[in-house]
C-alpha cells in the first residue's frame, strides 16, 4: 500500500485525433486519465493546449467527463495538438503527429509540483518528451513522483534511444507492446524468446513490473519473479484507438486497489477489448468489470 493518497497524475499530450470521418479527443495520457477516473481512481492531467477553438473543445470534453483541467496550461503562441489518423491493415491505426504544438511546451509550476508530490502514481509517455521544454519539465516532476509508470508508446520519428533509456531507468512500472519490447531488447542482445526479452529489460533497468500488450492475443505481466499471461478477448473491432491506454488504466485501477496479478491482467484485457469495440479512445461506459461487453 502506498504512503500517499491513491491519486494518480498523468503527464503529456492532449490532442484531437483527426479521423477520416470525424475528430475525437485523444492523447494517450488523457485517455488513461479518462479511464482511471471512470474506474474510480481520482486522476489529474498535466498538459498544455492552445488558446484556440481546439483547446476550448478539449477542455470542455475533460470537464464533461470529470477530468480536472486546473493543471492544463493555455498557450497563446502554439496551437492545440492534432494527429492525423488513418486506418491501416488489421484495424491498426497509422498516425501523422503534428509538431510543434502546445504540449511540447509544458511549464513547471507550483501547482504541478504540488499535484505530483501528493500523488501515489505518476503516469507518462514518450511523445511529450520529444522536445527539450516538456522533457525538462518531465524530468523535474519525475524526481517528485512516488510510483513512476512509463507507457512507452513509441511513435516514429518522435523519439530517440538516449531519451528513452533515461526515462526507462527512472521507471517503476513499464508498459510496452510487442514491437516496443522487440526494439528495446534488441538494443542490448539478440534474444528470440519472449520471456527472456522481458527479463532482460527488467534486470537491466531494475524494473520490477513489466507489462506487454499483444493486440488481439492479450497481454503478459512480469512482477519481477513470475509471469502472468492472459489470451485476451475475441471481439468485433471498431478501431484500436485508446485500447492500450484503457488497458493500462484498467490494470492500474486493480493494482492500486490491491487486486491479485491475475485479476489485474484479466480486467485490463477486458476493458482494452471493450474499447476496441467502440470508436475513439474515450467511449462512454458505466464501469463494472462484468458489464463492459
Amino acid at each position: 500500500m502506498n504512503h500517499k493518497s491513491d491519486i494518480a497524475v498523468c503527464f503529456g499530450e492532449v490532442l484531437w485525433d483527426i479521423l477520416p470521418t470525424e475528430a475525437l479527443p485523444g492523447g494517450a495520457p488523457m485517455n488513461v486519465a479518462y479511464h482511471l477516473n471512470q474506474l474510480g481512481i481520482e486522476t489529474k492531467m498535466i498538459s498544455r493546449v492552445g488558446n484556440d477553438e481546439n483547446g476550448k473543445g478539449l477542455l470542455a470534453f475533460m470537464k464533461q467527463h470529470s477530468i480536472p483541467t486546473n493543471l492544463v496550461q493555455l498557450d497563446d503562441h502554439q496551437p492545440t495538438g492534432t494527429v492525423l489518423a488513418t486506418y491501416g491493415a488489421n484495424h491498426e491505426m497509422q498516425y501523422e503527429i503534428v509538431k510543434p504544438v502546445a504540449y511540447d511546451f509544458i511549464d513547471v509550476t507550483s501547482e504541478t509540483f504540488s499535484a505530483v508530490s501528493k500523488a501515489s502514481h505518476f503516469i507518462f509517455g514518450s511523445l511529450a518528451a520529444r522536445t527539450g521544454h516538456s522533457r525538462k519539465t518531465l524530468a523535474q516532476l519525475l524526481n517528485l513522483a512516488e510510483v513512476k509508470v512509463f507507457d512507452i508508446n513509441l511513435r516514429a520519428p518522435h523519439y530517440d534511444q538516449e531519451v528513452l533509456e533515461q526515462l526507462i531507468q527512472q521507471t517503476d512500472i513499464l508498459k510496452l507492446d510487442e514491437h516496443e519490447l522487440e526494439l528495446v531488447s534488441d538494443w542490448h542482445a539478440d534474444i528470440s524468446k519472449f520471456d527472456d526479452k522481458v527479463r532482460l529489460i527488467s534486470d537491466r533497468y531494475q524494473i520490477s513490473k513489466v507489462i506487454v500488450t499483444k493486440g488481439s492475443n492479450g497481454a503478459s505481466y512480469f512482477d519481477g519473479e513470475k509471469f502472468y499471461h492472459h489470451p485476451g478477448f475475441r471481439v468485433e473491432v471498431a478501431d484500436t484507438i485508446g485500447s492500450g491506454d484503457s488497458f493500462l488504466a484498467g490494470f492500474l485501477s486493480k493494482l492500486i486497489s490491491g487486486a491479485a496479478p491475475e485479476a489485474c491482467i484479466e480486467f485490463a484485457c477486458r476493458i482494452g477489448a471493450f474499447v476496441a469495440t467502440q470508436k475513439g479512445g474515450c467511449p462512454v461506459y458505466n464501469g463494472g468489470m462484468n458489464n463492459l461487453f
